[in-house]
């Protein structure tokens, strides 16, 4: 296992991507016995700490998820280090699998399926049926219904009606969590297109929102849009400055102080701290 070649060592300050990010919760579940029971949650325990290699190196990223584990007894806690091994070994073999894929470049949707099956089976390779199930059932099922969302499309012998009724029936497949998403994402896109469309009468876009949203949810967001165009009148006005500042041909020591005071001038405590970052990044 890629684990028992790692060398481990005492974890230090959080890499930059997680700062100010809390480690995700509800993975630490055990049975009556004290045996692990694989979650969802616990591959989103891995992935937080993994999303980060490349700023640290992989044995001080496993020795964060090592202490994370900590807090469980045994024999859940061997079980979870054990099921951490394995997932890394898992993804090694993907990235392995993957490389070969793009090798040989796109296919068509006989090709496609044969993939998904190929991955599905690499995972229940290394790692039990349960822990395969929790990690990735979801994830599966969208790569189902995407790939028979694909084929329904290309499939000419349907009419219009037949081939919403069988996207339909493949929506209702979708695990529920994966259904209300996908119902919340959306109505998001909507509320954006009415947004846009309503631009110029705030009262038609207010009733929209209580209609879509209700009452409650409709205030916030009312709230939301009304910070946001406070922050982009607030951000053009404080550019304005900052470009002319920049093109003054101060010493970078006097910019750096001019343009600290102009953040202040325009911006609360937490909101300069975004402004710098956008400034950085400009």
């Amino acid at each position: 296992m890629v684990i028992e070649s790692v060398e481990l060592s005492m974890p230090g300050q959080q890499p930059a991507s997680l700062a100010g990010t809390s480690e995700p919760g509800g993975w630490a579940k055990t049975d009556r016995f004290g045996n692990l029971v694989p979650t969802g949650e616990l591959r989103q325990l891995f992935e937080y700490y993994l999303s980060a290699l490349g700023e640290e190196a992989l044995p001080q990223l496993v020795a964060r998820i090592r202490l994370a584990l900590s807090v469980l007894g045994e024999p859940a806690r061997g079980q979870a280090l054990d099921t951490l091994g394995r997932y890394l070994d898992y993804k090694l073999a993907l990235a392995d699998l993957e490389t070969a894929y793009g090798e040989a470049g796109a296919g068509g949707p006989d090709e496609i399926q044969r993939r998904m099956a190929e991955i599905q089976a690499l995972r229940r390779t290394w790692m039990d049926a349960d822990t395969a199930e929790a990690f990735f059932a979801d994830e599966e099922a969208i790569d189902r219904y995407q790939l028979q969302k694909r084929n329904l499309g290309r499939d000419e012998s349907l009419t219009e009606q037949q081939r919403e009724d069988a996207l339909a029936e493949a929506e209702m497949a979708l695990p529920e969590p994966v259904r209300q998403a996908r119902l919340d994402t959306g109505k998001f896109s909507r509320y954006e297109e009415a947004r846009e469309t309503l631009a110029n009468n705030p009262e038609a876009l207010r009733a929209w929102r209580q209609q879509e949203f209700g009452d409650e949810a409709a205030q916030r967001l009312e709230d939301l849009d009304a910070k946001q165009k406070d922050w982009s009148r607030r951000w053009q006005s404080y550019a304005k400055e900052r470009d002319a500042l920049k093109a003054s041909g101060l010493a970078e020591p006097e910019r750096e102080e001019s343009l600290s005071r102009l953040r202040e001038k325009y911006f609360s405590e937490t909101e300069r701290i975004r402004a710098k970052a956008l400034d950085s990044i400009q």
